[in-house]
């Protein structure tokens, strides 16, 4: 069994260590949700201050010209870009991710006249199985169907418009073959879209050496915008030039919004895929994650997340009622543990009071993310030692812990 020791002696070594300083972290409290929230960077605040007090309150209305608000969804985008593997041009800050892939998925359908078929994993986030139903409601004969990722293969054919992955699995952690799937879906003629919430800032994507068509992600999980922080979206540039159409042809997707014009024109590039105003207070406290984001090599915190949660499998495996539903293998794993237990809500629960902070997701599964940047080899051992006392001694049966939240 490692001991404490031994995770101590490692953290002393971790080149990650320093950025723990960047986040404010509550003390007496090991946070493991950052894959469902992210921690609040320490330099969001005072960025979000200057916004509020200086750009907001002193210059007003000047800012949209003279603090660049009119410009922050491309420059967010720009920023955003090497995090997933693409050019600056194929990024967009804007909106929530349900709504950019509604858009996206609009504009895949229109790529694919004459196909009306949309595939996506039943298991999947339902937003994403909401807005492909949503979207396949609009056009005429289309229809979405949901397969199993490992069934794909055996559904694409001729009608099949579009897939949509996601690229971690938010329940068990699974992390899909980006690079294959892309590659059978386009080989049948299909469009795929990316969903890239639960792996974008822990770990490197890829979007574009993967050829991926289409993404979509958000930022307030690994990449700690903050909650309600915008999301993005993502557009390989052989499908901006041709003018792909998107169906919310909202004003900051015109291109002269400011013309004030009755028909609508779309801009060229990604700026076609704008909608409305951007939220400013939101895209200021990403804006600062953002800082610290460019300090990080990724290759690094992959190989940190892999193993801190290669320490907590060890650690936990064994436990009474304990199951692993997280892939053992690297190359299937994203930054997250998910563990079955029949109990699993009032064990989190018991946890949560005791200062590791997990979450739970039905039937049976709890999960626990694993970011590197704030994380330690010690918040692990702590972690699990603390999950081991909670199911030894039996405290989580307390009528307390099984009274549901509105989230949990």
């Amino acid at each position: 069994m490692i001991t404490r020791e031994e995770c101590e002696a490692l953290d002393a070594v971790d080149p990650l260590a320093a950025f723990r300083k960047e986040f404010a972290l509550p003390d007496g409290v090991v946070y493991l949700d950052g894959n469902s929230l992210g921690a609040l960077p320490a330099r969001t605040p005072g960025r979000v201050r200057q916004v509020v007090e200086e750009e907001w309150g002193r210059e007003l209305i000047r800012s949209w010209n003279e603090a660049g608000w009119f410009e922050q969804p491309y420059r967010l985008g720009r920023r955003i870009a090497p995090l997933i593997g693409a050019e600056p041009e194929e990024v967009v800050v804007c909106d929530t991710t349900s709504v950019n892939l509604f858009k996206v998925l609009t504009a895949a359908l229109r790529l694919r006249p004459g196909r009306r078929t949309v595939l996506g994993d039943g298991a999947a986030f339902p937003t994403d199985l909401y807005i492909a139903e949503g979207v396949t409601a609009l056009f005429e004969g289309a229809r979405s169907v949901l397969v199993a990722p490992e069934e794909l293969d055996r559904h694409l054919d001729g009608d099949v418009a579009a897939v949509v992955l996601s690229h971690v699995d938010y329940r068990t952690g699974e992390l899909l073959d980006m690079p294959g799937i892309t590659a059978r879906v386009q080989a049948a003629g299909a469009l795929m879209i990316w969903d890239v919430c639960h792996s974008v800032g822990a770990l490197p994507v890829e979007l574009g050496a993967a050829g991926a068509d289409f993404a979509v992600g958000c930022t307030y999980k690994y990449l700690n915008g903050g909650p309600g922080s915008p999301a993005f979206l993502y557009v390989a540039r052989r499908h901006l030039a041709a003018g792909p159409q998107q169906s919310l042809s909202g004003w900051f997707g015109h291109a002269r919004p400011f013309a004030f014009e009755p028909g609508y024109d779309p801009k060229d590039g990604i700026g076609r895929f704008l909608t409305s105003s951007p939220s400013l207070l939101g895209q200021a406290a990403l804006e600062s994650s953002l800082d610290v984001w460019e300090q990080a090599d990724l290759t690094a915190v992959r190989a940190k997340s892999l193993a801190l949660t290669d320490l907590f499998i060890t650690l936990v495996e064994g436990l009474d009622g304990i199951e692993v539903a997280t892939p053992r293998e690297h190359a299937r794993r994203g930054s997250q543990v998910a563990l079955r237990h029949a109990d699993g809500y009032p064990v989190v629960q018991a946890l949560i009071e005791r200062g590791v902070i997990g979450d739970f997701r039905a039937p049976d599964l709890m999960r626990f993310g694993f970011t590197p940047l704030y994380l330690s080899h010690t918040d692990v051992w702590d972690a699990a030692q603390q999950l081991a006392e909670v199911l030894e001694s039996g405290e989580w049966r307390e009528e307390r812990f099984s009274r549901r939240g509105e989230v949990t």
